[in-house]
């Protein structure tokens, strides 16, 4: 597994070997059945978490028992719940397999250690900080300004591939629709 972050981490930044070591040393590989919880709503999330293989999702429950999908994590991704976790107060979310995954981790006091000895990790943490916040930016104005068929096309961009891998009531799920809504702009789409 962690050969996989290895050749990740290796296109994003220039690291000498010993601060993969660091990484490596400092680093929790495990898998993940199709299902399996990496964090349960009112757990504290201790973790930061790339995904080597397989896809996780975020998503948080209401009530009412409705799930709403905030977040997907396929390969070369990270996830966290990153109040929860910089703040150590209980999630408001769930992290689950959607399929087979495996995935490395960092404890915040890991995390800690490799920003003070791995500088440009803060760069790199910085990058990554800020292209997630713009993502997040766009999808919100997306939420409020586009169409649900606008909101589609941005989703099939951003995860080619996915609707092979992920419910049909998951994508509806994160993009707002109902099911129904999402089976008549796929089926418009196919008659184009």
């Amino acid at each position: 597994m962690f050969s996989d972050f290895e050749r990740y981490i290796k296109t994003q930044a220039v690291l000498t070997e010993e601060d993969i070591r660091l990484f490596r040393d400092t680093a929790i590989e495990k898998k993940l059945r199709r299902k399996d919880l990496l964090l349960q709503e009112g757990e504290i999330c201790r973790y930061k978490t790339f995904v080597c293989k397989g896809f996780l999702r975020t998503y948080r429950t209401t009530g009412n028992g409705n799930e709403h999908v905030m977040q997907f994590s396929p390969e070369n991704n990270w996830t966290t719940d990153p109040e929860s976790y910089e703040h150590h107060t209980p999630s408001c979310y769930n992290i689950d397999a959607l399929e087979y995954t495996e995935v490395v981790m960092w404890t915040k006091k890991d995390f800690d250690y490799l920003f003070d000895h791995i500088p440009l990790l803060k760069v790199y943490s910085d990058k990554l900080i800020a292209s997630n916040l713009s993502r997040t930016r766009q999808r919100v104005f997306s939420a409020i300004s586009a169409t649900a068929e606008e909101r589609y096309d941005e989703f099939i961009k951003m995860y080619p591939g996915i609707l092979t891998r992920v419910p049909l009531h998951m994508v509806a799920s994160f993009l707002g629709v109902s099911r129904e809504t999402l089976s008549r702009i796929r089926h418009t789409q196919v008659k184009s």
